[in-house]
């Protein structure tokens, strides 16, 4: 078994993710309760429970992106660029259907 060497902002994002699932929980409850909702809805109402669920989806897509982007300007460009490596990849690990904007996002 290979075992993955840590970076050095490991700790941090690990620590930033845990201070998200506590601090949004509600929204984190909220996308469980849409994607329900959506899966459980009528071929006549699938859209519209898709679209709300798409919408907290986003949020929490916007929320991630937000942490990943304010800390990543308080450092130069290589930390930067390691940290939200880092971030994008501990984060689509942990929340994956919410994640992917930030994998879209990488190279820009």
């Amino acid at each position: 078994m290979r075992l993955r060497r840590q970076g050095r902002f490991h700790g941090l994002v690990e620590r930033q993710l845990d201070l998200f699932a506590a601090d949004d929980a509600d929204l984190l409850t909220e996308a469980a309760e849409a994607e329900s909702g959506w899966n459980s809805a009528s071929v006549e109402n699938s859209e519209e429970a898709y679209g709300d669920y798409q919408l907290v989806a986003d949020a929490i897509a916007d929320r991630l992106l937000d942490i990943r982007e304010s800390y990543s300007r308080s450092l130069d460009e290589d930390a930067a660029s390691e940290y939200a490596a880092e971030f994008t990849r501990q984060a689509t690990r942990r929340y994956r259907r919410y994640a992917t904007l930030l994998a879209d996002l990488e190279g820009d």
